[in-house]
């Protein structure tokens, strides 16, 4: 019986090492991986694969991709991730979107450099600081404290001087500062916001993913204080709080 006992007590000994041997490979894989990421190679070729063979042509977009480092605008544990072709949790159960949506949302504003632009739905910052590089100034309104005031830290040390922050009701947008030139939306309304439709300006262009369920991305364009809508392309965004 004690042999038995002794014989149980190597194996489920031998076990253990073997789990815990394999838990310390798989963390030391995951480091090693976020060692080796080289930031500026593989933002290059995020903007070829990604962005450039989908269709994005604007040059003053892809250079803004480019110089934008998007994993400082991701958690630390994910930045080997950043350049993926994919959206990413930033907490908070909110998501940086995909590098593709946010050149092609971006691409349809058609900046010029003189605008004055709202973005709906901060959350990192990312393509605030995107705007920011293309506008004269970015207002963006984020409804969750934690992440609004995460993000205004972020760019202030970023030195994105062009940009307020502000923590509130997207749903309203700023009328502070309206009318805007172009406004972009990163979270989904069921219905297009009215308050967002009066403070576009006229001339001016908004981007927006509208739907529960099933979402479409929208083009807005505001001609004698009419709207013409196009449709742009099937979307998921998380929904508008």
């Amino acid at each position: 019986m004690e042999a038995e006992n002794k014989k149980l007590f190597i194996i489920l000994a031998f076990s253990l090492i073997l789990i815990f041997g394999g838990l310390l490979m798989a963390q030391k894989t995951t480091i090693q991986a976020k060692k080796s990421v080289d930031f500026i190679q593989s933002r290059k070729k995020m903007i070829e694969t990604q962005i450039k063979e989908r269709g994005v042509k604007d040059k003053r977009v892809l250079e803004a991709m480019y110089k934008v480092e998007r994993h400082k605008f991701v958690p630390s544990q994910l930045q080997y991730l950043a350049y993926e072709d994919c959206p990413l949790p930033i907490g908070e159960g909110q998501t940086i979107s995909q590098p593709y949506i946010v050149a092609l949302m971006t691409e349809l504003l058609e900046l010029k450099g003189n605008e004055r632009v709202l973005e709906i739905g901060t959350g990192s910052g990312y393509q605030a600081a995107i705007l920011a590089e293309l506008a004269r100034e970015v207002y963006t309104i984020e409804i969750l404290p934690g992440l609004a005031d995460k993000a205004q830290k972020l760019l202030k040390e970023l030195g994105c001087t062009n940009i307020k922050v502000k923590c509130g009701d997207g749903y309203l947008g700023w009328p502070e500062f309206a009318p805007f030139d172009s406004i972009i939306v990163t979270c989904a309304p069921r219905d297009i916001p009215g308050a967002l439709i009066d403070q576009l300006a006229e001339g001016g262009r908004m981007v927006i993913p509208v739907g529960e369920e099933y979402q479409e991305l929208k083009l807005l364009e505001k001609r004698e204080n009419k709207l013409e809508i196009k449709d742009i392309i099937p979307v998921r965004f998380v929904p508008m709080i």
